[in-house]
């Protein structure tokens, strides 16, 4: 069986940098060091940092006063921001400086008098985060269909942000249907879609046309992972999300010569290495990189930790 390794695949450099940070901060100021949710949307990465001392909470309010706290690279409201300073908490905020140029957008609109349509699903961390970072109206449309019921006061004033892991091809169908509704709607086309999320949605289309079934390695509340799962089902090969290596389910390489592998910008590599170990065991198999964009983006550390990345770097 021929295993195919999509390229690229796995950890984002927001990824990167946000778990860096973590762990920076566990050197420098020794655990805890408190993280609101989860720093990025992997089981495996938060316990991997949960034994190195970091203290995942719901809330601020769950953080004792004065601790070292991390926001998570999801980004998060000015409440948030708020209530963490009411509370003396040295923050270090780990949210994705791409999240953080959605929220700059938007801001801008809303001072500028427009009202704000934020492209993207309801209850996700980023969405939260943005939505509580834009003053006044925001609505918000996570399909064509929610396009078709927006009701804003003028027409004339009205400009578009969105999510940053959604499907391109999503996010353009909406994209096109809020520009039929409304002719002078402003917005960036699909450049709010991370660099990240189109590289690994390009990828998961070339594995697409090669495999017979795709596995993508991801959480069950990524965004981009669940993305990439849909996109495989979209082009009609069977595609499954799984966390690890463990949800692999035998029966779903029953005639398959071809394996496609994938990994969401939050799945660390090791899980792609021990998928591939656990496929070794079930048959004889051949891996097979396959070519694609090589990623060399790198987000400078919040300041408080340059001093220590630099002697960590030595």
């Amino acid at each position: 069986m021929k295993v195919l390794l999509a390229q690229p695949r796995g950890f984002c450099a927001g990824v990167v940098r946000a778990v860096e940070i973590v762990e920076l901060a566990l050197k420098k100021f020794g655990p805890p060091v408190y993280v609101r949710h989860e720093i990025v949307h992997n089981k495996r990465v938060v316990d991997d940092l949960r034994a190195k001392g970091a203290v995942f909470v719901d809330e601020v309010s769950d953080i004792p006063k004065g601790a070292i706290t991390v926001f998570s690279a999801h980004g998060v409201s000015r409440k948030v921001v708020s209530d963490a300073g009411l509370r003396g908490l040295e923050v270090l905020d780990a949210t994705c400086p791409l999240v953080a140029r959605v929220h700059t957008e938007g801001q801008r609109y809303a001072m500028d008098g427009f009202e704000v349509v934020l492209i993207g699903h309801a209850g996700h961390a980023e969405v939260e985060g943005t939505l509580g970072q834009i003053d006044g109206k925001v609505h918000l449309v996570g399909n064509v269909a929610d396009v078709a019921t927006l009701k804003v006061t003028d027409p004339d004033k009205l400009a578009y942000v969105t999510q940053t892991t959604l499907s391109v091809d999503d996010t353009r169908d909406i994209i096109a249907a809020l520009r039929a509704r409304f002719p002078a709607i402003h917005g960036p086309d699909v450049k709010d879609i991370c660099y990240a999320t189109q590289n690994r949605q390009h990828a998961m289309r070339e594995l697409a046309e090669k495999s017979d079934v795709i596995l993508v390695l991801g959480a069950k509340n990524s965004s981009n992972s669940n993305r990439l799962r849909d996109l495989g089902e979209d082009m009609g090969v069977p595609s499954y999300l799984i966390d690890d290596a463990g949800g692999l389910e035998s029966a779903w390489l029953a005639g398959k010569k071809t394996v496609g592998i994938t990994a969401g910008a939050s799945a660390p590599e090791a899980l792609v290495d021990e998928l591939i170990a656990k496929l070794r065991t079930l048959a004889d198999i051949q891996v097979e990189p396959l070519d694609g964009v090589t990623e060399n983006i790198h987000f400078k550390l919040p300041k408080q930790l340059k001093e220590i990345a630099a002697a960590a770097a030595q």
